[in-house]
């Protein structure tokens, strides 16, 4: 083993070292060979602190390009990289501590000292500063090395990172992805979404998350391509930078955000040639007033923190509203009964598994875990559910736990949803299954109403009746302000089970 297996995928930095990596939002701009020699003084410096390789860097700090240098410069390192959401209180970040054993924390210098207490406790050897600035105490330590470094080696099953779970439905589970999970699942992406060198993609997304820090980043670094690197999604910003990008990665609030900005015209996108969406369900409403406003078919793909990407709808051909198209080059999937584990016909919905060179070496210290989430033939279980229709499009129901079983029968939310939000003054829903005394579960429809509209509870079971079987209408309508939702926009239906546990209780 001679390489560094990740690093050296991105092999068009050394080709084109004058090429632009990066612009950022007030216009400066990072070239590969920029990249390479800042990656190297910080490799150096984390090898200076006394990390050996498969040492943990664990990373709670603001997105920027200092940030994002600190995972290639943790992966030329020989660590693991363990991007950490800002929005963790101390008491969280000390578990992922405590679990993770990290050799080095970075934090934010605003939070150092709250944070300090967690990390003393926890036994991390090495507590670094970094801000939005691109400053701190870490900086000032790689700013005085040289901007040479031998990577070290590492091989393709060896750790590059270790993301946590949002821990839902318990304690945060580690997921650990090697250099091949990350280097072979960007190498089939760039192939699908077509990158090239040419490319230039507004980063608008948090890189304390797959979709950001890996899709996004490592496609681009594979291409030999550029980003337009933003601190957060703002439709101002992203409509003023999109006349000279190519491609957008985005989540479903990112579309909607735009779609209601005056800005977003067919000439806007113009120059534009893709348009990603993932990490949440896509509204099929979304999508065609996307399509309407733009000319563009927004692109749909399904991943998860275990397993990176897994499908994605055609770069050529249609674009399915509510779907998230086929399995990747080397994804296989399959749809199994939930009980028993076998394979479902065309269109039955069951439970997703996967397998392939994209998906993780399982949870890290949870080796039973690990163990009880694949199958013996090496198939994950996602715990989504979902169904493969006769065109091979693979459709997202829901995710296993969030199956309602309403008076023995099996109730979708996803489904319900989609009928709620079709009900004028209805902005978003979601539907959830509380404690019911005759049914088990009763179905539970959480909704905001859109601005200036006061549709009452009557109005919308009204319309559903007779869109949806009885058992699947809801047996309340509730409504609130806004849905929780986490960093990535998926709402947090364990929040909502939390708060409206007893709805129906006499």
């Amino acid at each position: 083993m001679t390489e560094n297996h990740l690093f050296a995928q991105f092999r068009a930095a050394i080709d084109r070292p004058d090429a632009v990596f990066i612009e950022t939002e007030n216009g400066a701009r990072i070239t590969y060979g920029d990249m390479l020699a800042e990656s190297a003084r910080i490799a150096r410096a984390l090898k200076g602190m006394g990390l050996m390789p498969g040492d943990r860097v664990a990373v709670q700090v603001e997105k920027s390009v200092a940030a994002l240098m600190l995972y290639l410069g943790a992966v030329r390192a020989g660590a693991v990289f363990l991007p950490l959401n800002t929005g963790y209180t101390a008491s969280e970040v000390g578990y992922f501590l405590q679990n993770a054993e990290p050799t080095l924390f970075v934090c934010d210098p605003a939070k150092q000292h709250d944070l300090a207490a967690v990390a003393s406790t926890a036994g991390v050897p090495h507590l670094e500063t970094l801000d939005a600035e691109g400053k701190g105490s870490l900086a000032e330590r790689w700013s005085r090395e040289p901007a040479e470094f031998d990577d070290v080696p590492r091989g393709p099953e060896d750790l590059a990172a270790i993301l946590y779970t949002s821990g839902t439905t318990g304690l945060s589970k580690g997921a650990m992805l090697s250099h091949d999970n990350l280097a072979s699942n960007a190498h089939t992406l760039r192939r699908a979404w077509r990158f090239t060198a040419d490319d230039v993609l507004i980063h608008a997304l948090p890189i304390f998350h797959t979709h950001g820090l890996f899709v996004a980043t490592n496609i681009t670094l594979i291409a030999g391509g550029s980003m337009i690197f933003l601190p957060k999604f703002d439709p101002d910003r992203v409509l003023s930078v999109m006349p000279r990008a190519t491609a957008m990665m985005g989540v479903p609030t990112f579309y909607t955000r735009l779609l209601a900005h005056p800005g977003l015209t067919r000439e806007a996108a113009g120059g534009m040639r893709l348009f990603v969406s993932g990490s949440a369900p896509l509204l099929a409403e979304t999508h065609a007033q996307f399509r309407d406003r733009t000319g563009h078919a927004i692109l749909e793909r399904y991943g998860m923190t275990e397993t990176n990407m897994n499908t994605s709808n055609p770069y050529d051909g249609d674009r399915r509203a509510g779907t998230v198209g086929f399995s990747l080059d080397d994804v296989a999937l399959r749809i199994v009964d939930p009980e028993s584990g076998q394979r479902l016909d065309t269109g039955e919905v069951g439970v997703i598994e996967v397998k392939g060179p994209n998906v993780f070496q399982g949870y890290w210290r949870m080796p039973e875990k690990t163990a009880a989430e694949f199958r013996p033939d090496g198939y994950f279980i996602t715990g989504d559910l979902g169904a493969i229709d006769a065109d091979g499009y693979v459709s997202i129901v829901g995710r296993a736990k969030d199956l309602i079983i309403s008076g023995g029968f099996n109730v979708y939310p996803k489904e319900i949803e989609g009928e709620i939000n079709r009900v004028a003054g209805v902005a978003e829903s979601a539907v959830i299954g509380v404690p019911h005394p005759d049914f088990g579960e009763g179905v539970t429809a959480v909704i905001v109403r859109a601005p200036d509209h006061a549709v009452s509870d009557t109005e919308i079971l009204a319309q559903l009746d007779g869109r949806l079987a009885r058992f699947k209408q809801p047996k309340k309508v509730l409504f609130v302000d806004e849905l929780p939702i986490n960093a990535m926009g998926k709402v947090q239906k364990n929040v909502l089970r939390d708060r409206f546990w007893n709805t129906y209780a006499q």
